[in-house]
């Protein structure tokens, strides 16, 4: 499995992240929105309710995946992108609202479209059924593995050098709730070939070799 090191390649994989998702659990009905990387210090992402940009005089939502949350396993990635649209969904061809107070608290109208399309929630006391991290479904893993999506490695240093838990919105937008990112409930597991830096993902401790080096894969802990 590659592995994205360059910002350049990184809006464009983001990009196509969200159009095989989008293809494989929403059946392609979303319209593909801007797809930005900011800060989100309280957040994974968010979602706008509104048209945050024109492009060519049409209107746009934006998805933001958090700048300094790209450290984490490539499948928390893909839930923060489909934890968005399934905002998306909502608001744009369901037209529900799924979050109130703000755009924090996230009802059961969420949590219907979440677990409906290949989420688990977590209910929080303070912003709802917002809770997408702390387990992912088997659904996603498999997906995340049988795509051969890839890694990202790099990293925005935020500033406070930790990661609040909570919610957090966008103006007029919905935000993702981040809980804290060790330990997860459930993962994957990375290997990679010590010769040839081949990277591979399994849901299970696995013994394989790599064909092309006829070496055993490392567990990369």
């Amino acid at each position: 499995m590659k592995e994205i090191v360059k910002t350049s390649r990184l809006a464009g994989q983001l990009e196509k992240l969200f159009n095989k998702l989008n293809s494989d659990f929403f059946n392609g009905e979303l319209q593909t929105p801007v797809i930005t990387i900011q800060s989100t210090p309280r957040a994974y992402g968010h979602y706008s309710t509104y048209d945050a940009w024109n492009v060519k005089g049409e209107g746009r939502r934006e998805i933001n995946i958090g700048a300094g949350t790209l450290d984490r396993p490539i499948e928390y990635t893909a839930a923060t992108m489909l934890h968005e649209m399934c905002h998306m969904y909502n608001d744009t061809v369901l037209h529900i609202q799924d979050c109130s107070r703000g755009g924090t608290y996230h009802n059961k109208r969420f949590k219907q479209t979440a677990e409906a399309h290949g989420l688990v929630c977590s209910k929080t006391n303070r912003y709802g059924w917002s809770d997408t991290a702390s387990e992912l479904s088997d659904t996603l893993l498999e997906w995340v593995l049988n795509n051969n999506i890839q890694e990202i490695c790099l990293n925005r240093n935020e500033s406070s050098g930790i990661r609040i838990s909570g919610g957090a919105k966008a103006a007029n937008g919905t935000g993702s709730t981040g809980t804290e990112d060790k330990p997860k409930v459930k993962s994957s597991r990375k290997y990679v070939c010590p010769c040839c830096g081949t990277i591979i993902r399994a849901t299970r401790e696995v013994n394989v070799i790599c064909g092309d080096c006829n070496v055993e894969f490392e567990w990369a802990k």
